[in-house]
């Protein structure tokens, strides 16, 4: 094989398309444009979504509920996962380094999901009702 002799693969190249360059080109006249009318004209557009005045489809329909812009950032853990974890200090770092919770998190929240059996002191993290009271049934302790 010789570099003057590599060519595309049979199919893959097109020529482009001309328009308004007569009857034989098949898009001459208007030129694929259709008759008269906004689009037909250069310089002829408008914005996305307008629909010639009549109230556009994203104004008619109601708007509908909340999508949350910290929700990737703030992190849940279940009580579970604490009886896990070697260490008796829990903080964020922590929850980091084991993998609990992601990189990205700025904040994490206990969750009373399955049950705590040993003493543990939660520093700096959010807590339900329900893990603080199994928290402290274990013997542990939950500082701000």
């Amino acid at each position: 094989m010789e570099l003057n002799s590599i060519k595309p693969a049979e199919g893959a190249k097109h020529a482009k398309r001309r328009v308004g360059r007569g009857i034989g080109s098949g898009l001459g006249k208007t030129a694929g444009r259709g008759h008269k009318g906004q689009k037909s004209r250069s310089g002829g557009f408008h914005k996305v979504g307008f629909e010639g005045g009549q109230m556009p489809l994203q104004r008619r329909l109601p708007k509908r509920g909340f999508k949350s812009l910290t929700r990737r950032f703030v992190g849940e853990v279940r009580l579970s996962d604490l009886n896990n974890l070697p260490v008796d200090e829990i903080d964020l770092l922590v929850l980091k380094q084991a993998g609990l919770v992601s990189e990205l998190s700025l904040s994490a929240k206990i969750i009373a999901s399955g049950e705590i059996t040993r003493k543990v002191v939660v520093k700096g993290l959010g807590v339900t009702k329900g893990a603080l009271t199994a928290i402290q049934a274990a013997g542990g302790s939950v500082a701000e």
